[in-house]
């Protein structure tokens, strides 16, 4: 992810990657190590609870935004994204309560944190007042590879890798998380903060699905229950966000 966001930032800019990012100051490695409390919770979660409350818990981070920048940065929450948080956290509940076995526990828990993280991240850029978050994200990978070698030498794993293992990474590096972002960063240019949430929400609708049909990972009813009021609730959210854009008709 590090070399492929290096590759896109200097095409991008002409600039030196690594000196654009270390022009981010505290900030930029603020930025960079909530994005890596993020990555090493959402790792957690994976092995530890199903893909569908992992990607369901994490989606709520927009609500936990909400809730940061109504404390550290002073933006008004209005009254249905409070309702949609409380309505969220129901769900969440039900998801939570349905699996009470301690390591399902910890990895929903985790899937928590890892939302958490990305909450921080945006209310960092947000503070920053910058727009450009690929030094920052560049700066979460250079991060995450010292750390993430100490967490593995500390847990007794080594840190030779397989050739199929290191196909699979080298794909998720580019595909999923470099492209991913690189994608959702120029979509974000051109479509409206609500179209683009809602398209984003189909990862949540998608991912259980694909685990189902190639690892036949069966999804919980809680997980269903809990899920469908939480997805209600982001859908909701953006539907008044949507609504309130709209221009008066006289």
């Amino acid at each position: 992810m590090s070399l492929f966001l290096c590759a896109v930032i200097y095409v991008m800019t002409r600039q030196n990657p690594i000196r654009l990012a270390l022009g981010k100051g505290l900030s930029g490695v603020a930025c960079g190590l909530a994005l890596v409390v993020s990555y090493v919770a959402g790792i957690y979660s994976l092995q530890n609870t199903s893909v569908a409350n992992t990607l369901l818990l994490f989606s709520t981070a927009p609500f936990m935004t909400a809730i940061l920048a109504r404390t550290f940065l002073g933006e008004i929450v209005r009254w249905q994204t409070w309702v949609a948080i409380l309505i969220a956290l129901s769900g969440v509940l039900v998801m939570v309560l349905g699996d009470t076995r301690q390591a399902a526990l910890l990895g929903d828990l985790a899937a928590l944190a890892a939302a958490l993280g990305f909450a921080v991240f945006t209310i960092l850029l947000r503070r920053g007042k910058s727009s450009d978050m690929m030094p920052a994200v560049l700066i979460s990978g250079l991060l995450s590879i010292p750390i993430m070698a100490l967490l593995c030498v500390q847990s007794g794993q080594t840190l030779t890798i397989q050739a199929t293992d290191f196909a699979i990474s080298t794909g998720l590096g580019i595909f999923q998380m470099g492209m991913g972002l690189l994608l959702f960063t120029l979509g974000s240019t051109a479509l409206p903060a609500a179209k683009l949430t809602l398209l984003a929400l189909s990862e949540v609708f998608f991912a259980p699905l694909w685990v189902w049909i190639f690892l036949d990972e069966a999804v919980r009813q809680q997980t269903l229950m809990g899920g469908s009021i939480l997805v209600l609730a982001i859908i909701w959210n953006i539907m008044a966000d949507q609504r309130r854009a709209l221009p008066t008709l006289k």
